[in-house]
C-alpha cells in the first residue's frame, strides 16, 4: 500500500509539475509583451495616459514607415513620412487603410521602434495598434496615432546621441475567435 501511494504522488507531482509547465507556456507571450510594454524592451514603445506636462525645446525627427504582410489586401501608407516633434509634446501622425479586397477584413497591427533603444522613450498615448480595424470591401478608414517621445531621452548616455527615431507598423489579417489559424 505504502508503494502504491509513493507512485500516485509522484504522478500527482508530475501532473502538478506539466500543469505548471503549460501554464506558464500560455502567459510568456502576453507577460512577455507587458513587459516590453512597460521597459521599451526590443524597440516596443511605451503605452501612456497623456504626455508630460511641458515639452522641451529639444527636436527630434521622427519617421512613419507601413506595411502589410502578403496575404492582407490592404494598401496602408502613412499621411507623412517624417515630421519634427519637441521632446514630451503630443504629436499626431495619421495613416490610411484601404481594403483593396471584394470582402470585408479585420487586421491587426504590429509595430516597432528603430533604433530598438530608443522604444523605451517613445510614449504612445493612442494607437490604431492596440485594437483590431475591420474594413468592408473598399472601405478607407484614416487612423491615428497619438504618441510623445520622453524627453530624457536627450540627456541618457545610451541614447543622447539619437536624433532620428522610425516607428514601423505592419498590418496583418486578424485571427477570427475561437480559429487556428487567420481570417
Amino acid at each position: 500500500m505504502n508503494r502504491l501511494s509513493g507512485k500516485a504522488r509522484t504522478v500527482l507531482a508530475s501532473a502538478a509539475l506539466l500543469a505548471v509547465m503549460v501554464g506558464l507556456v500560455c502567459a510568456s507571450v502576453p507577460l512577455y509583451s507587458l513587459f516590453c510594454q512597460v521597459t521599451g524592451f526590443g524597440g516596443t514603445a511605451k503605452v501612456s495616459r497623456l504626455a508630460p506636462p511641458g515639452s522641451s525645446g529639444t527636436t527630434m525627427e521622427v519617421r512613419f514607415d507601413a506595411s502589410v504582410m502578403k496575404d492582407m489586401p490592404w494598401r496602408f501608407l502613412p499621411k507623412q513620412t517624417h515630421m519634427t516633434v519637441r521632446l514630451g509634446e503630443p504629436s499626431l501622425a495619421l495613416f490610411t487603410a484601404e481594403n483593396l479586397s471584394h470582402e470585408a477584413l479585420t487586421g491587426t497591427a504590429t509595430f516597432n521602434v528603430t533604433p530598438s533603444k530608443a522604444g523605451a522613450f517613445v510614449d504612445k498615448i493612442q494607437c490604431f495598434c492596440f485594437s483590431e480595424q475591420h474594413l468592408e470591401p473598399g472601405q478607407k478608414a484614416e487612423l491615428p496615432v497619438s504618441f510623445f517621445i520622453d524627453p530624457s531621452i536627450a540627456t541618457d548616455p545610451d541614447t543622447n546621441e539619437v536624433r532620428t527615431i522610425t516607428l514601423s507598423y505592419t498590418f496583418f489579417k486578424a485571427r477570427k475567435p475561437n480559429s487556428e489559424g487567420p481570417s
